[in-house]
Order: structure tokens, then C-alpha cells, then sequence
């Protein structure tokens, strides 16, 4: 990589996801996707059509491609105004936000677009207007750690069922002490009113349940398994809850970091499936 384009990485003031550039550099994320990318149910995408919704910085953008996908469409809000907000501080909120990335949405995804020379299409689209008469339809989409940020992921997933023609895989924050006490109830947190922007965080069996309920029938899934907190994150958290939590993860593939969980689902009548 030359050096202006070190440069232009280096300067981005923020940077969500870990994305290795060049052997040795990666962006300065605040998690880092590596480590568990090959623990993902991935179903086959070489020469395929694929979707990622809501990819921010891109990881699973390029590593579709990585892996042969033969296009793969990026699809992201094009405002911070656009996220679910919380009511108290939805007047707030995107101008803090734009103060802290200091550019616009998706000027991570464009830098790492470049220095990697990726022919992904990022396309400003909210994943609630995914429809096939406006982006078609798509052999696989991928959704990683997007739900939990919706104040309506049903929804949202209906609308990904509609352009979703294959297979579907989604990942998925999980809350780890809902998973381990409740195995095969399929049960949520709502929060929906703290900064974090959090809305509904599922236990395993409430995350697959989801993904049924807008008409998908489960492939596959993965045990749970923890995204590690990249370079730009603090591991710890400032209070006892958040210590808890992290240190809980430590045994989990690529802990400590945040519980997740994958599954791969086909729209119902493409694929066999089965329930959890």
C-alpha cells in the first residue's frame, strides 16, 4: 500500500471494524471480525450475487469478495439522522455522532474500498426499503450486528427476505447469560433507551426465531462465539456489569469481546431447514 493511502487510513477518526488492508496494517476498529470469520455458517458464494446490509466499515463486504462472491452490493443509510434513535436523545444524537466519525457515513467503507481495490457497490438504501424492484434480488445476503440497532428488526427482516433468493446468514449480538439459562426458549432484552443504541438483544434461540419469523427456515448455526474488541476499544467498560460481562466471554472462539451468534437460513420452500 503506498503511503498516501496509509496516510488516509491513519487520518479516518473512526473506524468500526478491523480490516486488514495489507499483510501487517489493518484500520484501528473497535472490533475485529478475523478471528471468527471462518467459525461462520458461510454457505458457498463463489460467482454468486450477494447483499450486505448494513456493513458500516465493510468487513463482510470484502470478505465476501475474499471469498469469489461474483458482485457484492453494499447496502447503508446515507445520514446519521436515519438510525433508530432513542426518544431521549434522537435530537441529539447525529450531530454528536457526526462530530465523533467527523465525515460522512460511510467514508470508512470507501477508504477500505480503495486501498484494497474492491469493485463492491455501496448503495444508500435503509435496510426497512430493501426491495426487489429497487436493488433485485440476491443469491446471499449477509447481516452482521445490525438487529440489535433496529427498533423494528421483524420488520427488517421481512424486507431482507424479500430480496433473498439463497441463503441468508446473519450474526448476530446474543445476551450470553439469557443463552446459557435458556437454551431453547426463545427470548429478547429490550433496552431502547440508553446511548448505546440498543433496542432488542436475543438470547441464541430468540435470534433464530427472528430469522424464522419473517419466513426463513434455519440451515445451520453456530455455538455462540465472541467478536474481540479491536485496537480503538476499551476492553473493560467502566462499570462492574460491563467487566462481568466481558470476562464471561473469555472462553468463548475469539473472546474476550461481545457474545454473538450465526445462522444460516434459506427463504422457506428453497431450503429443507429445520426448527431449533
Amino acid at each position: 500500500m503506498i503511503a498516501e493511502a496509509r496516510a488516509e487510513v491513519l487520518a479516518h477518526p473512526l473506524w468500526y471494524h478491523t480490516i486488514e488492508l495489507e499483510p501487517g496494517f489493518a484500520t484501528p476498529g473497535w472490533f475485529d471480525l478475523r478471528p471468527i470469520a471462518d467459525l461462520l455458517p458461510w454457505p458457498d458464494v463463489r460467482g454468486k450475487r450477494c447483499l450486505d446490509v448494513g456493513p458500516y466499515d465493510g468487513f463482510l463486504s470484502f470478505e465476501l469478495e475474499r471469498r469469489g462472491a461474483g458482485e457484492v452490493v453494499a447496502a447503508d443509510i446515507g445520514d446519521h439522522t436515519e438510525w433508530d434513535w432513542p426518544p431521549a436523545i434522537r435530537d441529539r444524537g447525529p450531530e454528536a455522532l457526526a462530530e465523533i466519525t467527523g465525515a460522512g457515513v460511510g467514508e470508512g467503507f470507501a477508504i477500505a474500498k480503495r486501498a484494497l481495490g474492491s469493485a463492491a457497490e455501496r448503495v444508500e438504501l435503509s435496510v426497512y426499503d430493501l426491495d426487489p424492484d429497487r436493488i433485485g434480488t440476491f443469491d446471499v445476503v449477509v447481516c452482521g450486528s445490525l438487529l440489535l440497532h433496529l427498533r423494528d428488526p421483524l420488520r427488517a427482516l421481512t424486507a431482507i427476505r424479500s430480496v433473498c433468493d439463497g441463503h441468508f446468514l446473519s450474526a448476530e449480538e446474543i445476551r450470553l447469560g439469557l443463552t446459557l439459562r435458556h437454551r431453547r426458549r426463545p427470548l429478547a432484552e429490550l433496552d431502547g433507551v440508553s446511548e448505546l443504541c440498543q433496542w432488542w438483544v436475543p438470547n441464541a434461540a430468540g435470534h433464530a426465531r427472528m430469522v424464522e419469523s419473517a419466513g426463513f427456515a434455519i440451515e445451520r448455526r453456530t455455538r455462540p462465539y465472541a467478536v474481540a474488541f479491536g485496537p480503538s476499544h476499551s476492553p473493560t467498560g467502566t462499570r462492574w456489569r460491563d467487566r462481568a460481562r466481558v470476562a464471561a466471554t473469555g472462553r468463548l472462539p475469539g473472546g474476550p469481546g461481545v457474545p454473538h451468534a450465526a445462522v444460516l437460513a434459506s427463504p422457506r420452500g428453497l431450503g429443507q431447514g429445520s426448527r431449533p
